[in-house]
């Protein structure tokens, strides 16, 4: 899982050919904490059909309030430039890994 920043969100994010797990976290936040082993997991489990990337919600305030990120974790999905869902809250490995699956495979 790579750490980018507001700037970098184009080029890993919107421009990436794979569905983009962005990450909002904040580093004294222990649920989110909790959740990046599980997002490495998931990531590395995925034989590089997904990928996560985590943005500092402190740090890129401004940015992170564009996504209406009120609290943290909160992850949203993108496939081609196009943000497809949002979720907040940390969850289980398996409860992530369904909500994407099923979010990845809804027809748009």
């Amino acid at each position: 899982m790579k750490e980018i920043t507001s700037a970098q969100f184009d080029s890993e994010v919107l421009h990436c050919d794979v569905p983009v797990l962005v990450d909002f976290y904040t580093e004294h936040c222990h649920p989110c904490r909790q959740m990046s082993p599980l997002l490495d997991q998931v990531e590395q489990e995925s034989g590089g059909a997904l990928k996560v990337v985590k943005i500092d919600a402190a740090a890129e305030g401004q940015f992170t309030a564009s996504f209406h990120v009120v609290s943290v974790p909160t992850f949203v999905l993108f496939h081609r430039g196009q943000r497809l869902a949002q979720l907040t809250g940390a969850r289980s490995k398996k409860q992530l890994t369904k909500w994407l699956e099923e979010t990845i495979q809804r027809p748009r």
